[in-house]
């Protein structure tokens, strides 16, 4: 059982191995555009953009329409292009002038068919440090120049420089989160004092509101009953004057004066 599996592993390595060095081979039709494509890219295309990496020259084109700069590009170097791509190549060239300085040189290119793309590397050196201008064709008999953009390459140091740039960020990113939780949860604590206090001075204002709402029963009751007094006196006062009226013969009680009457 051992050998039988052994012998499947190796089968499966030599398949694998296989698929890998198989490559698709070009017709000499296409090779041949890879090869035009190649020569342009190298030619022409790198040495044309490099002239805008000048920033008398940057601004040439800024007032000129997409197929004015069309037909201008391909009156001057028979190349054809895309207006609007060959506008952002300038900017992509450009831009890297700031990190790598002026092309100084080509080293080498290499190119490929992608679908219905001709994609051509070309490995340039600048003052600074070196960079690959990724240049884009049609993949067909006119090779119209679609895309193109200069990528700096990165020396080993920056790689690592970045990888702890990128380390430390996500670090610190993970412990301000954790410094957040753990504010959030003791917060927790606290809360539950805070409502706490909030329901005692709740109770308290409820009770002083209780408490006045007495008073001001009591008031109301105590002046009701100060009313009932004085109509009970003021009644009182008419039957003993009618008492005394009626003792003495009198017609009425006008002119009779109770001063004071006391209770027994």
């Amino acid at each position: 059982m051992k050998k039988f599996l052994a012998y499947l592993c190796m089968i499966a390595c030599i398949f694998g191995l296989t698929a890998c060095g198989s490559e698709e081979k070009l017709t000499d039709y296409e090779q041949q555009k890879v090869d035009v494509a190649q020569r342009l890219a190298n030619s022409i295309v790198t040495n044309l953009l490099s002239d805008f990496m000048d920033d008398a020259y940057v601004d040439f084109y800024d007032e000129y329409t997409m197929e004015e700069i069309e037909y201008m590009v391909g009156n001057d170097t028979g190349l054809m292009v895309d207006g609007y791509a060959f506008s952002k190549a300038i900017d992509s060239f450009y831009s890297a002038k700031s990190s790598m300085g002026l092309i100084t040189g080509v080293t080498g290119s290499s190119a490929s068919i992608s679908g219905k793309q001709i994609i051509v590397e070309v490995e340039v050196t600048g003052e600074k440090k070196n960079a690959v201008a990724e240049i884009i064709f049609s993949n067909d008999q006119f090779l119209k120049l679609e895309s193109a953009s200069l990528n700096p390459v990165s020396s080993m140091g920056e790689l690592m420089g970045r990888a702890a740039l990128n380390t430390l960020i996500g670090m610190g990113t993970v412990f301000v989160v954790l410094i957040l939780i753990s504010l959030i949860i003791s917060c927790f604590k606290v809360i539950p004092k805070i409502q706490e206090n909030a329901a005692k001075k709740k109770a308290a204002k409820e009770s002083v509101a209780e408490v006045a709402g007495i008073d001001n029963a009591m008031a109301q009751i105590e002046e009701q009953e100060a009313a009932i007094e004085e109509t009970e006196d003021l009644e009182l006062v008419a039957v003993i004057a009618a008492a005394i009226a009626a003792s003495e013969g009198a017609a009425s009680a006008d002119g009779y004066v109770v001063r004071s009457i006391r209770r027994r």
